[in-house]
Formats: C-alpha cells, sequence, structure tokens
C-alpha cells in the first residue's frame, strides 16, 4: 500500500510538472505589458483566482468520476491527453498581453480555466478518490504555475524524456480508469494488465509516429 502511494505520488508530481508548463507561460505573456508593480499583483491575484476555480474543478472531476461510465470515458479523454502531450502542439501558447490591471486577471483566470482541464483529469484519475492525494496534486500546482514557467520550459527542453514518462503514466493512468468503471470496467478487469500495458504502448507509439512525421514534413518544406 505505501508503494502504491508513492508511485501515486510521484506520478501526480510529474504529471504537475508537464503540464503546469503551458498554464505558467500564459500568466507570464498576459501580463507582460503590465508597469512591472501591476505585472507582481495582476500574476498573484490571477494566479489566486485560478487555483480556486482549479481546486473547485478538481473536486468536482473527482465526484464525476464515481458515476458509471463517466469514469471510463474520462479515461479515453486522457488517452487523448497523453497522446497530444508528445506533439508540438502544447509547446505553442497564444496569448495577447492585456492592457490593464483587470484584464490581465481576467485573462489569466479564463486562459488557465481552459487549459488546467487536462490536469484536472489527470490528477483526479491518479488520486482515485484519496483525499489527501488530491490535496497535494492540487497545493503543488500552485507554486509550478505561478513561479514555474521559465523552469518548466527549459526542463523539458532539455530532457524530452520527462514528457515521454509523463505521456506514459497519463496513458497508464487512462487505462485503470477504465478498467475501474462500475459499469464498463467488469468487460475489462480480466485484461486490465494487458490494457494498461497495451494503452501506454501504443500512446507512445503514435507519439513516436507523430513526431517521426513531423521532422519528415520539415525535411520536405526545407527542401522545397
Amino acid at each position: 500500500m505505501e508503494m502504491e502511494l508513492l508511485v501515486a505520488l510521484g506520478s501526480i508530481t510529474l504529471i504537475n510538472l508537464i503540464l503546469s508548463g503551458d498554464n505558467a507561460v500564459v500568466i507570464a505573456l498576459a501580463s507582460r505589458n503590465l508597469p512591472p508593480e501591476q505585472r507582481k499583483k495582476a500574476v498573484i491575484w490571477g494566479s489566486a483566482g485560478a487555483v480556486i476555480l482549479r481546486i473547485l474543478l478538481t473536486l468536482v472531476a473527482a465526484f464525476l468520476l464515481k458515476i458509471p461510465y463517466v469514469q471510463f470515458f474520462g479515461g479515453l479523454a486522457l488517452v487523448y491527453i497523453a497522446v497530444n502531450l508528445l506533439g508540438d502542439k502544447h509547446e505553442e501558447v497564444a496569448c495577447e498581453g492585456a492592457g490593464s490591471f483587470w484584464e490581465a486577471i481576467k485573462v489569466i483566470i479564463f486562459a488557465d480555466l481552459i487549459m488546467s482541464l487536462d490536469n484536472v483529469l489527470a490528477i483526479a484519475g491518479v488520486a482515485d478518490g484519496h483525499f489527501g492525494l488530491l490535496v497535494f496534486g492540487l497545493v503543488l500546482s500552485v507554486p509550478l504555475v505561478v513561479f514555474g514557467s521559465q523552469m518548466l520550459m527549459k526542463l523539458m527542453d532539455k530532457f524530452p524524456i520527462i514528457i515521454w514518462a509523463g505521456s506514459a503514466i497519463l496513458a497508464w493512468t487512462a487505462a485503470k480508469m477504465m478498467v475501474a468503471d462500475e459499469k464498463l470496467g467488469v468487460w475489462f478487469e480480466p485484461y486490465a494488465l494487458m490494457l494498461e500495458i497495451g494503452v501506454m504502448v501504443a500512446v507512445l507509439a503514435i507519439g513516436y509516429w507523430q513526431k517521426k512525421r513531423g521532422q519528415a514534413g520539415s525535411k520536405d518544406t526545407y527542401g522545397a
């Protein structure tokens, strides 16, 4: 039981590390046009509002995942997130700098709300109803989002294996969620281990194929 708890804690930490990067960059971009003194306040207040909404969303997600069928389809959504994580879309964040203090706060809150759905679902899935793990995941996400933008992006650029490991964990969590579903999970429970390994391998294989296709496309474009 202690080993399972340690694995869950490590999984939540890695997921937060990877999925909070873009959210942190949004905060920096939204407040970049403000004077230095207003910029710090906008980051603090905007992040506070975003964190409150994230806490509420995570608690709601944890509750919804206990409803039959929801957990299974939540697992499918997490598979999509895991595959998308290995693509290049998550590396580009479009966010215009706000022109006023309150506008910056509004942009930070709503941008984080939209972008944190993957983080919320992942934490709720890994925690699997464990209140302590939920609290740990939420508390850990706060400093990563508020202070960690540059560190997170540089770390993932330097060590791409972090992203691959995070994607594998998300895929594993997705498979466990599907098996744990009260209604549909009974069909997959006898093959739980095979499903978990199969989903992880499939996600990593699709991610590898996407990378190769992207590199081939870049070479073709450059050659043309």
